[in-house]
């Protein structure tokens, strides 16, 4: 495989590239805190964001009385788009991160928990899918 050769001859990304890279990340940051007030306005206490474990990282997760949510934050221009971009492979990565976390919890693996995917559009309007993995 070649690498990729830029305008200025490098392999180095463009500044264009770096700056939309950049943006994104920022992007990604400002919705997931968007998430996480929506969650705390439902009485939803933040355990972690950002939780990264063997199998993967988990953008929020919060507690929900006696159980454990974790959040999949995805920001596009709608929640449809949003939501197409959650793949069988993150869920996978996602759900082994998340059996590290709760192995972490008094009760271990017997904790109540589900996984939602909570998406944001360019307004900056939520939209939760809850249980959104179904038979996790």
């Amino acid at each position: 495989m070649q690498a990729m050769i830029c305008a200025d001859g490098t392999n180095k990304p463009g500044k264009a590239v770096q700056h939309r890279s950049r943006a994104n990340y920022h992007a990604g940051l400002a919705a997931e805190d968007i998430v996480a007030r929506n969650y705390a306005q439902r009485g939803c206490a933040e355990a972690a964001r950002r939780w990264r474990g063997k199998g993967g990282e988990i953008d929020l997760i919060v507690r929900d009385g006696d159980s454990v949510v974790f959040v999949e934050v995805k920001k596009s221009r709608t929640h449809g788009r949003a939501a197409e971009r959650v793949t069988r492979r993150q869920m996978d990565l996602i759900c082994m991160a998340a059996s590290e976390f709760v192995g972490l919890e008094p009760r271990g693996a017997l904790t109540p928990m589900r996984f939602d995917v909570a998406t944001v559009d360019q307004s900056g309007q939520v939209q939760v899918i809850a249980n959104a993995f179904g038979g996790w």
